[in-house]
């Protein structure tokens, strides 16, 4: 057997997932990618590993694997009660794994979404371009699936040693309620002064209608003078106003095109916070400009140069 973990259990949705597909939307084919970039990227900075690389999201504790040979691996993300060989360890660093050792996640305490990555990468092959498992296509790891019992993830086998954490100020709090930042958009016009002033001053619960595709939101209902619209291409974090003016975030697995108004576009670095979030939590809505969004988004981007 190559050197690897052997999944004793999967949890109840866990992924592997790099950066994302692109270049495909099209043909219909979605962007996918690890949902959390903060935390996913951070894995891998902890274990100097290319940005490239795929590692295991996972969304539900209950994940058990054991390894077939020594690695290095980080864990980042949700917090949660991470254990090797029964023994509690601290998230947000690295770990040197030997053969026969025993990983697991009992508990997710905060936050939603817990990344599991390993030195240099799981060594499975890529689908137009990416390792990341897209479930309505069917593209990625394991035949576009969940990860299930009596799966093997392959790695290359480490010999040498890596001790490397995170400094805690740069470790997230998951809280109860989120600011996500908006660019109003191109069909900003067909919202009243009064409809943006509601939907800026509102707050909204997340729904059980909470994915990798989207999260829909339940409060104060907006209205747009536009019935629909032709289906067009729809961009990461696309605010979707349907007809029973409830908004829709759009996410990673988001359909490629829509014909619902959009109000905006949340910041993707937003998207990424909103990705730790639970249904029954609060979202508030801000708006940002555009020059201000690219200078955020250039400053977050500056901390994984390679």
């Amino acid at each position: 057997m190559s050197s690897g973990f052997e999944v004793i259990k999967a949890g109840a949705f866990t992924l592997i997932e790099d950066k994302g597909r692109f270049s495909f939307m099209n043909i219909g084919v979605t962007n996918s990618g690890f949902l959390d970039e903060f935390a996913a990227l951070k894995a891998h900075k902890i274990l100097n590993n290319s940005y490239d690389c795929n590692l295991l999201e996972i969304t539900f504790a209950g994940i058990k694997l054991k390894a077939t040979a020594n690695t290095i691996v980080s864990i980042t993300g949700a917090k949660c009660e991470f254990k090797i060989n029964s023994i509690e360890k601290s998230t947000w660093q690295s770990y040197n794994i030997k053969k026969d050792d025993i990983l697991e996640i009992t508990k997710i305490l905060k936050g939603q979404r817990v990344y599991l990555a390993v030195k240099d990468g799981f060594t499975i092959t890529k689908e137009l371009g990416s390792y990341s498992t897209t479930l309505k296509e069917q593209l990625g790891a394991f035949e576009g699936r969940v990860l299930k019992n009596g799966d093997y993830l392959p790695f290359s086998e480490q010999k040498n040693f890596l001790k490397k954490r995170l400094k805690k100020e740069y470790i997230p709090e998951y809280k109860d309620e989120l600011v996500l930042r908006v660019v109003l958009s191109y069909q900003q016009n067909s919202f009243s002064f009064k409809e943006k002033e509601k939907f800026f001053n509102s707050i909204y619960t997340i729904t059980p209608d909470l994915n990798r595709m989207a999260c829909k939101l339940s409060g104060e209902s907006i209205k747009s003078e536009l019935n629909g619209i032709i289906s067009e291409g729809i961009a990461f974090g696309a605010i979707q106003i349907p007809k029973d003016g409830q908004p829709i975030i759009l996410l990673k697995e988001r359909q490629t095109i829509g014909g619902y108004p959009k109000i905006g576009s949340v910041l993707s670095i937003d998207c990424f916070k909103l990705a730790q979030m639970r249904p029954g939590q609060k979202i508030r809505f801000e708006e940002i400009s555009i020059s201000l969004a690219q200078e955020k988004l250039k400053k977050f981007y500056s901390n994984f140069i390679q």
